[in-house]
């Protein structure tokens, strides 16, 4: 792979395990907290795990943060303020960075949105899903639509001018009625960015084992036809799959994974995609994924559980598993750029997504179709190595 001239854009994800409780749709690394979080030696740990890493990103510049979990907005004012400026004394950052929480609607978290702002973060993502009572309840939520509406005005009040709403459709039995209702309520809040995706059964979650009558895929379409341009005309750019940003406000840590960036994960079962420019190779690397190993492991000790070289079939994946979620898609100069590798090695896969109505080219330009948007699982299989693609039944 030839050397680019300078290593990708550098993010660094935080990620903090601990929920009041867990969500049945979740398949991330969370726990339901018992009783006290031990924030005090989270932190501890999180930095001690930042300092054994930083021999990987020598003299590289932090462009974002990303604090995800669970629930981060758990932790203390004093914990996350303390974790920032640890960072800060220990790695180099962009003076206009981004640093994103998600937070979730209830009572004792909100009263805590004006400390984090003054602990240092400056977008707010919080989890409200819908508007509904009765949906909140079905998906096993534990506030209600009011609770939302009061979060999302306390965050506004406090001096959160970066906010993101995350909402979910294909809810249980939801019509697309329900599932514009939910919409037209988090445009009346008035915040920059609305995050509006799927509710899909994951593995290894409560509904995937049980799952809840959730609208078939006609009906899903019907949920999607009827939001999008609700969206639209109320001024929200759709400019990835599940993400609708006023001008200038997309997210720019998840713009960061989707045109293929670096990204430095610290925190139980966090992940990295690190770019090694002098062997001119990809790494990837996570981390030990129970918070309670991850917290006995000795302090000065790295706490990564695995890394592997991503091979160039695995580096073309991944290429398009992100940049294809981007309604731009990514031009032909960036993937050469991106990867080190010819646009030719793709060429033959793009023209065979293409005649399958997934993809569509202009000039240098490569993005999905509508269709392909929808299926964007299928889309990748074509991409996946020979052997896998074909005999695989999908991505999950």
């Amino acid at each position: 792979m030839p050397e680019p001239a300078t290593p990708p854009p550098l993010s660094l994800y935080v990620h903090v395990p601990w929920c009041v409780r867990k969500c049945p749709y979740c398949d991330f690394n969370s726990h339901a907290a018992v009783g006290n979080i031990p924030e005090k030696a989270y932190v501890d740990a999180l930095l001690d795990d930042l300092d054994q890493d930083l021999n990987t990103i020598i003299d590289r510049t932090i462009h974002t943060i990303f604090i995800g979990g669970g629930t981060p907005s758990l932790l203390s004012p004093n914990a996350i303020e303390r974790l920032l400026t640890g960072i800060g004394q220990r790695t180099g950052m962009t003076k206009e960075r981004e640093v994103t929480m998600e937070a979730n609607p209830g009572t004792v978290e909100r009263e805590k949105f004006s400390d984090f702002l003054h602990a240092g973060i400056n977008r707010l993502s919080i989890g409200i899903q819908s508007f509904d009572d009765i949906q909140l309840q079905r998906i096993g939520r534990i506030h209600n639509g009011n609770d939302a509406i009061r979060a999302t005005e306390t965050a506004e009040a406090a001096g959160f001018g970066n906010l993101n709403l995350d909402l979910m459709y294909g809810l249980p039995e939801q019509t697309p009625e329900q599932a514009v209702g939910d919409l037209c309520i988090a445009i009346d809040l008035n915040p920059c960015h609305i995050s509006w995706y799927e509710l899909t059964l994951e593995p290894n979650t409560l509904f995937h084992n049980q799952p809840p009558p959730l609208p078939g895929d006609d009906a899903v379409m019907g949920i999607r036809a009827a939001g999008l341009p609700v969206l639209a005309e109320s001024g929200y750019t759709h400019y990835e799959i599940s993400a609708h940003a006023r001008e200038g406000r997309e997210c720019r840590h998840n713009l960061n994974y989707w045109s293929f960036g670096d990204y430095l994960g610290i925190g139980a079962g966090a992940h990295s995609k690190l770019t090694d420019t002098g062997k001119q190779e990809i790494y990837r690397t996570w981390k030990i994924r129970h918070p309670r190993a991850y917290l006995e492991n000795t302090t000065g000790t790295s706490r990564v559980a695995g890394r592997s070289k991503l091979l160039q079939q695995d580096i073309i994946l991944e290429f398009m598993m992100n940049t294809l979620r981007l309604t731009r898609g990514f031009s032909t100069a960036q993937f050469t750029e991106a990867t080190g590798l010819p646009v030719s090695r793709i060429t033959p896969t793009i023209d065979e997504a293409r005649s399958r109505g997934l993809l569509s080219r202009d000039g240098d330009l490569v993005h999905t179709t509508d269709t392909g948007s929808r299926y964007l699982n299928e889309l990748l299989l074509l991409f996946m190595p020979e052997g896998s693609a074909r005999a695989g039944t999908g991505m999950g």
